[in-house]
């Protein structure tokens, strides 16, 4: 008994070690990600006016990010797994950051069309491989903390992004480029940089931490091993088994609706908040998009650290995605201060519920199903981010509104919100019982 405390002891130590060294480094990765995704939002006025995009074809630039990477997805995670996150996630980086610069270059809808597709096969991989790598590192009862913090990274980059991106656009004319150009050039660049300092900075596995002692080296491992074999005894064997899996479908199809929600939040948002305060991007549409994002930030902290603690993981998860459903609908149609906290609220639920999702799924896979599982199941959530802005401009243009799609895809979060009660039934509670989840 005394040893197993020591062991526990040291477990918990070394993850608090890995807490304080990963995860602001995984965080500033994020947040580069995320702003290098979703800075082309900021630009569609300039791209449109400059270069003479039209709204259906930013609409498919935008999406057509996601088919590459959706199809690259699973391979990318297979190749971390085997080569390690340090080499793959500093090729990842280096790739995305050097495309994103590039898209200063864009002299039409085909040019803006074909960067986005090869961003998106840069880019494949990188959440799926963080979320995969986490589970390296951190025991079950520890991931859930882990990856809410991770997932500060989103808001994080639009809190402070977005008021940069908005600001960069400012230097329009600056040695003969307009402001996008600039916007692309740096904020890409800076993706560059920090991955190769990824190379130098990450460890693949425990065992390989110089900050870690050889005793807190050893029983984390032990811990992680333990939890992997429950997990691989009582769950989808092998990589095909893990692709027809039903609970990895099933959250798969759930993530998928949650994406919609998302993607029309990530690419539209700063010009919906620009119609409302009657002007084109600028440093003040960067400073009101953050707004809705400081409340993303606090949620991802509070509501998950709540449903942990209360044990009530799928209660809180479909919560957080029916008040961002009822939210986005009340959006589409108040004043500009309605629509701005309704805003706030749709931004705060689609955000909160993410690290809930996946702090189910990955304590119910192990082994091989953890690295296919993950990545399949993020690939069936992206396809949600290409349908989802086509969806939008179809519906506006019906409709004959501009909000008509973002009526469309509240009803879609709502159907998520819905389904999102199924996923505990869909993984079996001796699984959820040997690793310790609660639903």
């Amino acid at each position: 008994m005394q040893a197993d405390s020591l062991g526990n002891a040291a477990a918990d130590r070394a993850a608090d070690k890995a807490t304080r060294r990963l995860i602001p480094f995984l965080l500033l990765m994020y947040v580069l990600a995320f702003l290098d995704r979703a800075n082309v939002g900021f630009a569609k006025q300039a791209l449109h006016d400059v270069v003479g995009i039209s709204d259906a074809a930013f609409a498919f630039g935008a999406s057509i990010f996601f088919i590459a990477y959706v199809l690259l997805e699973v391979p990318s995670n297979l190749a971390l797994h085997k080569v390690g996150a340090r080499i793959w996630m500093c090729r990842i980086m280096v790739t995305w950051g050097l495309v994103s610069a590039a898209t200063m270059f864009v002299r039409g809808p085909t040019s803006f069309q074909v960067l986005r597709f090869v961003l998106g096969a840069c880019e494949a991989g990188f959440f799926p491989g963080v979320i995969l790598y986490l589970t390296y590192w951190f025991p079950d009862a520890r991931r859930a903390k882990a990856m809410g913090l991770f997932y500060f990274g989103a808001p994080l980059a639009f809190m402070f992004g977005a008021p940069l991106s908005g600001y960069l656009l400012r230097f329009d004319g600056m040695l003969g480029l307009h402001g996008y150009q600039w916007m692309f050039l740096l904020e890409g660049l800076a993706a560059t940089a920090v991955g190769v300092w990824a190379y130098f900075y990450l460890d693949d596995k425990p065992a390989d931490a110089t900050w870690l002692d050889t005793g807190e080296k050893r029983a984390l491992s032990a811990t992680l091993e333990a939890e992997d074999a429950a997990k691989v005894s009582h769950g989808p064997h092998g990589f095909g088994a893990t692709l027809a899996n039903r609970t990895v479908l099933y959250f798969g199809f759930v993530f998928f609706l949650i994406q919609m929600g998302v993607s029309v939040v990530v690419f539209y948002l700063p010009t919906f908040i620009g119609k409302l305060l009657g002007t084109g991007p600028n440093a003040l549409v960067g400073f009101v998009v953050a707004i809705p994002w400081a409340c993303a930030l606090i949620a991802t902290y509070a509501v998950p650290k709540a449903a942990g603690r209360a044990g009530r993981l799928t209660l809180f998860g479909c919560s957080s995605l029916a008040v961002a459903a009822v939210a986005m609908f009340a959006s589409a149609g108040g004043s500009p201060l309605v629509s701005v906290i309704a805003l706030c609220l749709a931004v705060a639920g689609l955000w909160a519920v993410q690290p809930i999702f996946w702090t189910m799924l990955t304590n119910c896979l192990g082994g091989m199903a953890a690295v296919s599982g993950v990545a399949m199941v993020n690939t069936i959530g992206n396809i949600g981010n290409f349908v989802s802005p086509n969806v939008k401009t179809w519906a506006d243009a019906s409709f004959g509104s501009n909000v008509a799609g973002l009526i469309l895809l509240s009803g879609i979060v709502l159907l998520g919100s819905l389904l999102f009660v199924g996923a505990r039934r869909s993984v079996r509670p001796s699984r959820l019982a040997k690793s310790g989840a609660a639903v």
